[in-house]
């Protein structure tokens, strides 16, 4: 059922102001709006909502993650915009910040301000070229969420009308 459908993204802050110059600014993406409930992106074509909240408790573990093809060049740039790497006990770590997973994706984890962590991922094994054939979101680039919501529309009539 719900396959098809485009994919909405949320992470937490308490600070939106904090949170917006770093999505747009540090990562990047495409700022889309701002209301008293949540800063949205455009994070390449999966709309992300950075929902404001009183109180913040970070997860333990990888709330949003991107799929990059040149994960060193990804975490260099990263670092010129102060972004720091996160470390962990126990995992073999570059210089870099970067794991090597036992099937060849390699990893960096890094947090936004509200201390929530994101990631990269430069998958091994020519995945990043398959998930490019197989239409995946990160590796496809797609239209903004509101130019597909008209195309949506239009192919939903389509359907009804054949019928």
């Amino acid at each position: 059922m719900l396959g098809p459908r485009d994919l909405m993204a949320f992470v937490a802050t308490a600070n939106p102001a904090r949170a917006k110059s770093f999505y747009a600014d540090t990562l990047g993406l495409r700022f889309v709006s701002e209301d008293p409930f949540a800063v949205v992106f455009d994070a390449g074509g999966t709309m992300l909502r950075v929902a404001v909240v009183q109180e913040l408790r970070p997860a333990a573990y990888t709330v949003l993650g991107w799929i990059v093809p040149d994960i060193a060049g990804a975490a260099r740039a990263l670092a010129g915009k102060g972004v720091t790497f996160r470390r962990f006990e126990g995992m073999s770590q570059d210089d870099q910040g970067i794991w090597s997973s036992p099937n060849g994706a390699r990893i960096a984890w890094f947090a936004d301000p509200d201390g929530n962590t994101l990631s990269l991922t430069e998958f091994g094994g020519g995945r990043n070229k398959a998930a490019k054939r197989s239409g995946s979101k990160s590796a496809k680039p797609r239209k903004p969420p509101t130019a597909r919501a008209g195309k949506t529309a239009r192919a939903g009539k389509k359907k009804k009308s054949r019928r």
